[in-house]
């Protein structure tokens, strides 16, 4: 639910769109933030080195690599591999070893990555073998002695079952019979078309009879031999095209462990630049790292939003643990709680992320959200119900190295109830030693917030002239839901605002009954029936 909420799946179809092949993907699906800052730090690392090498190099040499998985279960089944898929695994072995060399020359720019290229085994004689034996999708006759024969061997019986049936074509006396003059192959059979009606006229094997029956190919007597010593050669070669590819698959399955090996290195190398590609396309930086839960933004943006997004300063967990943010609604809250879960997950992820140098990222254990409207139809849960179901699960699963972020907390319900029953909420979380940002309408937490010592209060500015939302986040402030603000330029009376304002500080309301001469009556209830 978090992912989904803080759209995390979303943001790794972005950097799963700059893998060159499957394996790269296949990886990044599999990815999920880690809790270990000592992983995180080595998850950023490799991201940074990737980015010194594009920044310094522009292009990786990934030619040729593709998802080879397939085709090594295949050869683990005992399937003997197609010529095609021998190409495809001796474009995978010489990719992995232009990758090799590629990585061993960056080790003073990637002294980690480069390291990892150390693990990757070549398979030169492996290639050049393949190379050799296999061209233009099917197995040379370069491949063996014995296929070089057979082949020559095939091209002379052609050429000799060619001679007789044009022969056979060019002869007058056979003029008569003949449909088109022209030879065909049926089955593998070399045939001359006769007309149906001289079927019996002509010696011979009919191979194949045409869809209209006006024609009949017959193999004529004069080449059923070399016909038939052909469809032998044909054998032969088959047999032997088949004993090559079983070598070559062979060789294969022998080195079959380094292979794999070279396929996991080859996946991890497609996905860090990948998440390198991604940094350099939207000027990323790899932030600080704690694991005490201290998050300062810099200047960051949410890594989904397109156009001029308001950068965003935010800082929780040194001099406080709880922030409760406060303000007007479409002021930009709810991207605020995004912002800060989504770069929290990406910076775990091994991504970078668009920020100031100075900013900093707590690892944590657990993260969990309670944005948006959970109402559940099928369990006939009112969005109040559904967040309460939440918040409890939340509470549950939460611990002292958890960050939670609560959209509108206590809201849907009465508000004297829904403010005490989140602050109490709030106040549980705070002594289970969670990291805490929630936003809300209602004052009572706000005046809350303001007095322990531990929760701080924060404010989206708000343009009190045009009434425009400025999505900027002010900390030490509280925000104004702005309805008299709104109220006032909408020309509401002057005194029904004073009023208002009054009734929100005090509480002390107005009771005096209205002036009875002001009462429009029935003509029935008034004293005087012609009184207008």
């Amino acid at each position: 639910m978090t992912f989904e909420k803080l759209q995390y799946n979303r943001l790794k179809e972005i950097v799963k769109s700059y893998c060159v092949s499957g394996l790269g993907k296949q990886l990044l699906d599999k990815l999920e933030p880690s809790s270990s800052i000592k992983e995180v730090k080595n998850r950023l690392n490799e991201t940074t080195e990737a980015r010194a090498i594009l920044d310094a190099e522009c292009h990786v040499p990934f030619s040729g690599i593709s998802n080879v998985e397939n085709i090594i279960e295949n050869l683990e089944k005992g399937t003997i591999l197609d010529p095609g898929r021998l190409v495809s695994m001796s474009d995978f072995l010489r990719g992995c070893r232009k990758i090799k060399k590629f990585m061993l020359d960056k080790k003073f720019l990637a002294p980690v990555l480069a390291s990892y290229a150390n693990s990757l085994s070549e398979f030169k004689s492996i290639e050049e073998e393949i190379n050799n034996s296999i061209k233009g999708n099917r197995v040379d006759s370069a491949a063996s002695k014995e296929l070089k024969r057979i082949r020559n061997s095939i091209d002379s019986v052609e050429e000799k079952i060619k001679e007789r049936l044009n022969k056979f074509l060019n002869s007058s006396a056979n003029k008569k019979y003949i449909q088109e003059f022209f030879i065909s192959k049926k089955d593998d059979r070399y045939t001359i078309p006769i007309k149906a009606s001289y079927k019996n006229q002509v010696l011979g094997t009919i191979i194949e009879v045409s869809s209209r029956g006006s024609t009949v190919f017959i193999e004529p007597n004069t080449v059923t031999k070399l016909n038939g010593e052909l469809a032998g050669l044909k054998a032969e070669e088959a047999m032997e095209e088949y004993q090559i590819l079983a070598t070559l698959s062979g060789m294969i399955l022998e080195n079959i462990y380094e292979i794999k090996i070279n396929m996991d290195l080859i996946s991890q190398y497609d996905m860090v630049f990948a998440k390198a590609k991604f940094s350099k396309h939207i000027g990323g930086v790899e932030p600080k790292l704690n694991d005490y839960g201290y998050i300062k933004l810099v200047q960051c943006k949410h890594p989904l939003l397109t156009g001029e997004a308001v950068p965003l300063n935010f800082e929780i967990g040194k001099d406080y643990r709880s922030l409760i943010i406060t303000g007007p609604n479409a002021g930009g809250k709810t991207v605020v709680l995004k912002t800060i879960g989504l770069l929290t997950l990406a910076t775990m992820s091994g991504f970078h992320i668009i920020a100031d140098k100075e900013t900093e990222i707590a690892v944590f254990e657990k993260i969990f959200v309670d944005i948006g409207d959970n109402q559940s139809i099928e369990n006939a849960l009112s969005t109040f119900s559904s967040h309460m179901k939440n918040l409890s699960e939340i509470m549950r699963a939460s611990n002292n190295n958890t960050l939670l972020l609560f959209d509108e907390i206590g809201s849907g319900t009465e508000p004297n109830e829904g403010a005490a029953l989140a602050i109490s909420i709030l106040e549980e979380f705070y002594h289970m030693g969670c990291i805490t940002v929630a936003t809300t309408h209602y004052g009572e937490i706000k005046r809350f917030s303001e007095m322990h010592n531990d929760f701080m209060n924060a404010a989206m500015q708000f343009n009190n002239e045009t009434l425009e939302p400025m999505y900027k986040l002010m900390i030490g402030k509280s925000g104004e839901s702005n309805a008299l603000w709104i109220s006032r330029k909408m020309n509401v009376r002057e005194n029904v605002l004073q009023r208002a304002k009054g009734y929100m500080e005090n509480k002390e309301y107005h009771l005096g009954r209205i002036n009875e001469d002001k009462i429009r009556r029935p003509k029935s209830q008034r004293e005087n029936p012609r009184e207008v």
